[in-house]
């Protein structure tokens, strides 16, 4: 393994003199991500609630991975694109794998809802991140609600803006009469925006049987939240 190590490493050193760049963690130079930072992304999933909601996330959305995180989604960093999807994954498996009615081992019986993106995050960006991790891992998003209005920058909100920001921004495409839900999202913070997916779902009949999403913000939002949350 010593030996494969050191190849990895020269691999990357050549490649580096090609391509330079910086680890999107700690800024280590002519490293994409160097090891030490590939290490805090490894999966710790954990379970909480959001209005008696279940919430399975796989990262902590602080230090590096927050860095790693806002990179990828507003900084042009696919090359973080994979191991985040793969700790993304975990989490979908985790919240599948608690649902114990679920069809087949693999909670073939639900589908994977995601939060579009703002009309605004989609002009900056290009590309939904979401959607684009559940691809990288093999996992396929159900692309059932849309946005009815735009809602404003989640950063400098509190959980009562957050709310009201979110509350009625998004519906369902079709009727949804026997229609079962994950959704997944990629940050956590008050939860606005996935009980506001979990609203529109349920307004057109379906049923959500929990949340997956690949950080959460582990604090509480009693003042001012200075994290991002835009879609």
């Amino acid at each position: 393994m010593r030996r494969l190590s050191g190849v990895g490493e020269a691999l990357l050193d050549a490649w580096a003199v090609v391509m330079p760049t910086d680890c999107s963690g700690c800024g280590r130079p002519d490293r994409a991500l160097c090891p030490a930072c590939r290490a805090t992304l490894l999966p710790a999933i954990h379970r909480t609630e959001r209005r008696g909601v279940p919430v399975w996330s796989a990262l902590d959305y602080a230090g590096v991975p927050r860095q790693v995180i806002a990179a990828y989604k507003d900084g042009g960093r696919m090359d973080a694109a994979g191991i985040l999807s793969a700790s993304l994954r975990c989490a979908v498996i985790a919240a599948l794998a608690a649902v114990p009615e679920a069809t087949g081992s693999d909670g073939s019986g639900i589908h994977l809802v995601t939060v579009p993106s703002s009309g605004r995050a989609w002009r900056q960006r290009g590309f939904h991140p979401v959607d684009l991790l559940l691809g990288r891992c093999g996992l396929m998003p159900t692309r059932v609600l849309r946005a009815v209005r735009e809602t404003s920058d989640q950063v400098g909100l509190d959980r009562a803006e957050r709310g009201a920001n979110r509350e009625g921004s998004l519906v369902a495409r079709r009727t949804l009469d026997g229609f079962r839900a994950l959704v997944v999202d990629d940050i956590l913070t008050t939860g606005a925006t996935v009980l506001e997916a979990r609203r529109a779902v349920l307004a057109a009949g379906g049923d959500v049987v929990g949340v997956a999403t690949l950080a959460e913000t582990r604090r509480r939002f009693a003042a001012i939240d200075r994290s991002s949350e835009t879609h």
